[in-house]
């Protein structure tokens, strides 16, 4: 019997975590979870429209308010609003790509998972196949309606025939005991004695 190793990963929880650090396993797992949440908002409509009314009030503000107000040039580019969108792509690539490996791990103890299920129902259908051919050749040895019912109908026909024969027939009886009657009613015949002279 194989022993049960620490070690070893089980398949209900991503790869990488372990039993043996639990306190790692719930800051990560908190981690994953907000970067997550991060990527499922990224990938919204909600947020590439709240950062193009973000990037446009910027811009407007930079371009159209007065000069002693304006804190990015417009005569330069807009540094500060390129450097902040620069460092929002830098930290959500690395956010999506964190919350596609736990999605990835997942998916793996899914497949695990279906592939032991399909394994489980792969032996229940091969068993449940035996029994079937075993229920039908053992129906083959057993008698059916049809074949009793054909048995039945020779059995009465050889009975028929039998009887038929003997009451076309008169029994003869014979008479024992009058021919016993009939002996002892004769006479005893005594043979005669020779004389001798």
């Amino acid at each position: 019997m194989a022993r049960f190793n620490r070690h070893d990963e089980s398949f209900d929880s991503p790869k990488g975590f372990s039993a043996l650090n639990p306190r790692p396993n719930r800051s990560r797992d908190r981690f994953g979870r907000f970067t997550e949440a991060i990527a499922r908002g990224m990938g919204t409509p909600w947020f590439l429209l709240g950062l193009t009314i973000f990037a446009i009030v910027w811009m407007g503000f930079n371009t159209f308010a007065p000069p002693a107000w304006r804190f990015d040039s417009y005569a330069i580019g807009f540094t500060a609003l390129t450097l902040i969108l620069s460092l929002q792509a830098s930290y959500a690539a690395p956010m999506i790509l964190l919350a596609q490996n736990r999605q990835d791990d997942r998916d793996r103890v899914q497949f695990e998972q279906d592939r032991q299920r399909a394994e489980r129902n792969l032996a229940d259908t091969e068993y449940l196949a035996r029994e079937v051919v075993a229920l039908r050749l053992a129906m083959k040895d057993v008698a059916t309606k049809d074949f009793i019912k054909a048995e039945l109908r020779a059995l009465l026909e050889e009975l028929e025939k039998e009887e038929a024969p003997s009451s076309t027939k008169p029994v003869a009886k014979a008479p024992a005991k009058p021919a016993a009657k009939k002996a002892s009613t004769k006479p005893a015949i005594r043979p005669a004695s020779r004389s001798s002279n």
